[in-house]
């Protein structure tokens, strides 16, 4: 007689004696987000950050003054707390960082500066990542000719000295219609991201050249997708991780540009109208107080500070990021 042996049967363990992961499973962005938390200069520049863009959102209901109002015969009073200032006059505390040249407040017209430098910090870098995204993204696919050719402007482009080139377009087209469209600001724009984009559109290239020969990409492509479904759904957010961290070290640059196109005198135009959303900015505010350092020293001490913060704080913040998105640090705690 043949016996049949008795199939073994499997027990599960108690769920307390399942070994448990020693982390809990997270996706790469609640990884990186769960890491740059714990750098602590990074959350210190995102507080700063938030900070800024708080005050020129509300810089109306901020500001104690109207940044335009002449205040007559209150021209370069010192800070509320100076008892005596270097021309021998006492600071009020209705100006609590004293008063410009023709008696306009100082602290109403920083406050109304925060605007132009978070909007050219954003705005610029937002016009540079979609052309040099594009520009590098067909580059980096189509190859061959394609490639060689978008690769050979860039390169003319890069060669272009990038201040140089602001104060050049901006002296010239200053006092043309580009040049008055929101105060100058679109000109600005235009000026910054003219040549700042082949940056960008190098790293997406390298990006796309690394990720094309995946096995992901290549099983798509069996699958019948289309080149552009390939390019938009597959191959750029993988590459979003370099240029997250491009960004955030972008826009200080972008910032202290427009300082110093502003301290040179050829930033914002001067405003007029009170109601105006951008009236001055940072680096006007320095090339006023340049002329008055030995009167009036926070004219230019300010502003100088703000720029200094905000520069800091996207720093900060950029070198969270690369090292929050290096997928070598994915898991590490």
């Amino acid at each position: 007689m043949v016996r049949i042996a008795k199939a073994e049967t499997t027990t599960l363990r108690p769920r307390e004696e399942v070994a448990e992961l020693p982390y809990p499973s997270t996706s790469l962005w609640q990884d990186a987000w769960q890491r740059l938390i714990r750098n602590k200069a990074a959350v210190v520049g995102m507080i700063i950050i938030i900070l800024f863009v708080f005050i020129a959102t509300f810089a109306p209901f901020l500001a104690p003054h109207n940044p335009l109002k002449i205040n007559d015969g209150l021209g370069y009073l010192p800070p509320a707390w100076v008892e005596s200032s270097a021309a021998g006059v006492a600071g009020d505390s209705r100006f609590i960082l004293g008063t410009d040249t023709i008696g306009r407040d100082v602290l109403s017209r920083v406050i109304y500066g925060a605007r132009v430098s978070m909007v050219v910090g954003l705005t610029p870098v937002a016009i540079i990542l979609v052309i040099g995204s594009a520009i590098g993204l067909l580059s980096g696919y189509a190859g061959g000719r394609m490639d060689n050719v978008l690769m050979r402007i860039t390169d003319v482009f890069y060669a272009f000295p990038n201040l140089l080139l602001y104060v050049i377009l901006m002296v010239t087209l200053r006092d043309t219609t580009l040049g008055r469209m929101f105060n100058g600001l679109f000109l600005l724009f235009v000026a910054l991201a003219l040549v700042s984009w082949v940056g960008v559109a190098r790293l997406v290239r390298s990006s796309v050249l690394t990720l094309k020969g995946k096995e992901f990409i290549e099983a798509a492509r069996c699958l019948g997708a289309s080149d552009k479904r390939i390019m938009t759904r597959h191959i750029l957010p993988n590459s979003l991780s370099p240029l997250i961290v491009w960004m955030a070290l972008a826009i200080p640059g972008m910032i202290i540009a427009e300082a110093i196109l502003g301290y040179l005198g050829l930033g914002l135009r001067p405003a007029s109208d009170p109601n105006a959303f951008f009236i001055t900015s940072w680096g006007s505010l320095m090339l006023e107080g340049q002329s008055a350092i030995n009167i009036q020293p926070y004219i230019l001490l300010v502003p100088s500070i703000c720029v200094g913060l905000v520069v800091l704080a996207f720093t900060f913040l950029g070198d969270g990021l690369r090292d929050a998105l290096d997928p070598r640090m994915r898991g590490s705690r």
